[in-house]
């Protein structure tokens, strides 16, 4: 029976996690605003631009993203699966500062690559986990 309340569990955590964090689930008035402590930015190459313009600029956006990374504005980054770009998770708390590090990029100012930015943080209703039990 432990094996099957835990796959249960397991089943409806993830349920759970999804109806909390919707937009149309009710928040507690007392909560707190969502932290930004992070933002997903996706790079896509410009599908007109020739591979051999962007292979020109590839080793100096590797070498800049590099020390990007370095320099702890980079967390973490991922090739996209599709081959078109990659996704970063920049250490910042706006758009704007994340904008502003993605603009310093070669395939940005060459205009090679579209930008999309999403702001993120915890996952705020989980603090409905930590209520006291009425």
């Amino acid at each position: 029976m432990t094996n099957v309340r835990r796959t249960l569990t397991a089943l409806a955590l993830p349920s759970l996690l999804f109806v909390v964090a919707s937009p149309s689930a009710a928040q507690p008035p007392t909560a707190p605003a969502p932290t930004t402590t992070g933002v997903l930015t996706t790079l896509t190459v410009k599908s007109e631009v020739p591979r051999d313009r962007i292979t020109a600029v590839l080793p100096d956006e590797v070498r800049d993203t590099v020390k990007l990374y370095l320099d702890g504005k980079i967390q973490q980054w991922f090739a996209r699966s599709d081959g078109r770009g990659v996704v970063f998770i920049l250490n910042c708390t706006t758009v704007a500062d994340a904008k502003a590090i993605t603009d310093t990029l070669p395939l940005s100012k060459a205009k090679l690559a579209d930008f999309e930015y999403m702001a993120i943080g915890p996952l705020t209703p989980l603090r409905l986990l930590l209520a006291p039990q009425k």
